[in-house]
């Protein structure tokens, strides 16, 4: 190890999978001493994957398989990990942070990765925890209730803990309402019927998943979910709560009752309405905040240059000029795990080139549009970019869209009753978006398409034909060497034919070698696939 007289003091608030990723591409750095690195964790444990609780949840993965770093080895590299206790402010003038134990650490550059938490919908029967400029609390573990927490028989889904209490209502085969359809509430719902629960999804509009599918393709989801055995009850907004009493006289989550009248009794309420960015603390240090902390393009505050932010907690957005006070930051935080890895490693990387005196780094690449997938056993679903188009409408009036740019095209096709459905939408014939249901091979081959910005065929129809009962995978180019199969960490099906050709032979080990299937896990399926296409091209004389 190289000796540096004076080393960067860098503190890390936050050890979720942005904050561990970014401590695992940075022990180069504290290995050599150009820097100390020191991680405060609410958590007791070590950072695990969160996108995956899901799949823990409903007894489909244990506790292991969500580990995704190895805090031994940052130990021994240097790290001080201090796990259990939160941070509970920002003393910008001294350069430091207060902890709840009552110490101080002193910081050169403070990284915060403080993610996101469950959004609680207003429900009478349900205290919102009212969120402004007072202090947090001084305990981690009341963080995010602040002496509000909630009923018996409520629950969200963000940490172990709240997982293990949906698995004893799956183990016992229970009656979950999980209240929200997006992705994760359809994934939970669908995983835990399948796990022999009885499941129930309740939301306010007409589709499941309205925010990145059409109407057929949400109508096709629903129709598919509810032959999965979970019930699916929409145009319904939830207003309060029924209780009974436990045997201890402690009220117990009985039923929710909509604003129709309609009471949906269960034994666990599940509620899953999005998340907000944790910014608690960056408001207490006057630090310029929106729906994320916000940060510019090199990830640093707008109003700190020594404090960064990546992850679920970001907002990144560009600084407004000096004396403009009329600026107003458009966008926010992804939500997603994959921009917040890349985050984690590009500012990563920028911090050991500057410490190193090495070329600075690239500029960050701008965020592209997210490939949202459900994962889900036997419901496949595919969404990316503009899918709002109606058939209908498009290309009406090509006078008029000439104005503004070539006419929007879109094709469709569906087949409800086998649960399939597809809809593309092109301007001069390039793909700007897509909704596959039912469809896993075109959504894989619609995917690469949308990737390369390549132009579809001029039948659209002969893209269906990759989930037809002729399908030859040496057809199309789903298995091409640079098409992407995990979008989470940017790695090609060429990267996972080499790593299988250095023996790495199951999901789990191209994992390790690429990390591959390691964020969402929408992937492995497709990582599947290609080992199997991989072993068959091996076997092929000549």
């Amino acid at each position: 190890m190289s000796e540096h007289r004076n080393p960067e003091h860098i503190v890390l608030v936050g050890y979720g999978p942005v904050g561990a990723r970014f401590v695992d591409e940075l022990l180069q750095l504290v290995r050599q001493g150009a820097a100390t690195l020191t991680v405060v964790g609410a958590e007791s444990a070590d950072a695990y994957n969160r996108v995956l609780i899901a799949e823990y949840a409903v007894g489909n993965a244990d506790r292991e398989s969500l580990d995704i770093t190895d805090p031994l080895a940052a130990r021994e590299a240097g790290v001080h990990l201090r796990l259990g206790l939160s941070v509970t402010a920002i003393l910008r003038s001294r350069r430091a942070v207060s902890l709840s134990d009552g110490t101080l650490l002193r910081y050169d550059r403070l990284v915060l990765a403080t993610g996101a938490r469950a959004n609680v919908p207003t429900l009478d029967g349900v205290t919102r925890v009212r969120r402004d400029r007072q202090a947090p609390p001084a305990d981690a573990a009341t963080l995010d209730t602040s002496g509000a927490p909630l009923p018996r028989g409520v629950t969200v889904l963000r940490d172990l803990d709240d997982a293990r209490r949906v698995l004893a209502a799956v183990t016992a085969g229970a009656r979950i309402v999980v209240l929200g359809a997006g992705v994760l509430g359809m994934e939970i719902a669908l995983a835990a019927a399948t796990a022999g629960a009885q499941a129930c999804v309740v939301y306010h509009g007409e589709i499941p998943m309205a925010r990145n599918l059409d109407r057929g393709g949400g109508s096709v989801l629903a129709q598919s979910a509810r032959r999965a055995g979970v019930t699916m009850v929409n145009h319904s907004r939830a207003e309060s709560l029924l209780f009974h009493q436990d045997d201890d006289g402690v009220d117990r989550f009985d039923a929710l009752i909509c604003a129709d009248g309609k009471q949906i009794h269960g034994d666990l309420l599940l509620l899953s309405c999005g998340v907000g960015a944790r910014t608690e603390l960056a408001q207490l240090a006057a630090l310029p905040v929106s729906t994320g902390i916000l940060v510019d393009e090199n990830l640093q505050s707008w109003g700190d240059p020594q404090i960064y932010a990546i992850g679920d907690c970001a907002h990144v957005a560009p600084a407004p000029r000096a004396g403009d006070s009329t600026a107003r930051p458009t966008g926010g935080p992804s939500g997603l795990i994959g921009p917040g890895w890349r985050q984690a490693d590009w500012l990563a990387a920028r911090f050991t080139a500057e410490l190193l005196n090495r070329e600075a780094a690239l500029s960050l690449a701008a965020a592209t549009p997210a490939v949202v997938m459900l994962k889900a056993e036997g419901v496949d679903v595919v969404s990316v970019g503009n899918t709002a188009a109606d058939p209908w409408d498009a290309g009406l009036d090509e006078h008029a869209a000439g104005c503004s740019g070539a006419p929007v095209r879109v094709a469709q096709w569906a087949d409800p009753e086998a649960g399939r459905y597809v809809k593309m939408v092109t301007r001069h014939g390039i793909l700007e978006g897509f909704v596959c249901v039912g469809m896993p091979r075109t959504a894989a081959e619609l995917t690469l398409l949308f990737e390369r910005g390549s132009e579809l065929p001029a039948d659209r129809s002969v893209l269906l034909r990759y989930d037809g009962p002729d399908y030859e995978p040496s057809a199309g180019s789903a298995f091409a060497l640079d098409a992407t199969i995990c979008w989470c960490n940017g790695v090609t099906v060429g990267a996972i034919t080499e790593a299988a050709e250095a023996g790495n032979a199951t999901v789990a080990c191209i994992g390790a070698a690429t990390r591959a299937g390691t964020g969402c896990g929408g992937c492995t399926t497709r990582i599947g696939d290609v080992l199997e296409h991989f072993r068959a091209a091996e076997s092929t004389p000549g």
